[in-house]
């Protein structure tokens, strides 16, 4: 089972607060950190941890964040010879405010991210061969990503998509090279035009968005859980009952664990279901990369919560 993910590397700049702060207002924070991210690598860890052969395709800065976000994918079994130094910029950062509740503000610096082009598309080519899914984000240049899809289809690999951060609208091109695509609430909205706040309007977005080409659409709705679109019909799943800690990486939680059940041949269901317990487990626990759950972890949450 291989996975390729095409993406992101950053590093978080964590800080803890009471409460998020409102426009031009000043909150004392309770603690700080420095922590590996960014949504490509966050989602490629996801998958490490659950058994996958993990190869990560990206770029950093000729800096200390650069090195030690080589070397902490590394150290979780994934395969980094193809994420290039850039000279030129400096390794993405995320600063990352998180409240006592779980929810969070961030404001991403791209740095190395944003130069990604086609030159690391070409090494990324030769490990599309092999594999059974690519993940894609959207931290680096959509030319790049939208490209890779394309690559990948023609390989028949399954094409997961995370659109995020969000943008208003796609090449009609895109949309045909995406085997998964997996919006949140606010990514769901601003893609079809109108608010998706609920079970009924994600299925309305679901189902605009597989009218244009998706093959499968999966809408994160948070605590009402996901509205599932695809060739076998339509449902819903509930979230799991869990003590929320911190949602950051809840999405790259998912998406991994998609990635590695998909790769595995589960059906559409119970991948959703696998998934869910990822990111529910992920959500338990602070940080982006150190809260991914490990395979055993993610099958006794299972066992349990029948």
């Amino acid at each position: 089972m291989s996975i390729v993910v095409f993406g992101s590397l950053n590093m978080d700049l964590v800080t803890q607060t009471a409460r998020l702060p409102q426009p031009g207002e000043t909150v004392l924070g309770q603690n700080f950190t420095t922590v590996p991210g960014g949504k490509g690598a966050n989602q490629a860890v996801a998958a490490a941890r659950l058994g996958a052969e993990v190869v990560m395709v990206g770029r950093v800065g000729n800096d200390g964040f650069g090195e030690a976000l080589r070397q902490s994918l590394g150290a979780a079994g994934i395969e980094t010879a193809e994420i290039a130094t850039d000279p030129d910029h400096r390794t993405g950062t995320a600063a990352i405010a998180v409240e006592q509740s779980g929810e969070n503000q961030i404001i991403v610096v791209p740095g190395a991210n944003g130069a990604v082009d086609q030159t690391d598309v070409e090494r990324l080519t030769p490990y599309l061969k092999t594999a059974q899914v690519l993940l894609l984000q959207f931290e680096i240049p959509q030319r790049a990503v939208q490209k890779a899809a394309a690559i990948a289809q023609q390989y028949n690999l399954q094409v997961i998509v995370d659109p995020a951060p969000a943008v208003d609208q796609l090449p009609d091109r895109f949309y045909p090279h995406i085997h998964l695509l997996t919006p949140n609430q606010s990514e769901a909205s601003r893609l079809v035009g109108f608010e998706v706040k609920d079970p009924e309007t994600a299925a309305a977005a679901a189902k605009a968005l597989r009218q244009r080409g998706v093959n499968m659409v999966i809408v994160k709705l948070g605590a009402q859980g996901i509205v599932c679109d695809g060739p076998d019909g339509r449902f819903r799943q509930p979230a799991f009952a869990v003590d929320v800690v911190d949602t950051v990486a809840a999405g790259d939680a998912l998406n991994g664990g998609l990635a590695v059940a998909l790769a595995e041949g589960q059906p559409v269901q119970s991948a959703v279901t696998w998934a869910r317990a990822v990111a529910a487990l992920a959500v338990t626990r602070s940080g982006a990369q150190a809260a991914m759950p490990t395979r055993s972890q993610v099958e006794a949450f299972l066992r349990d919560a029948d």
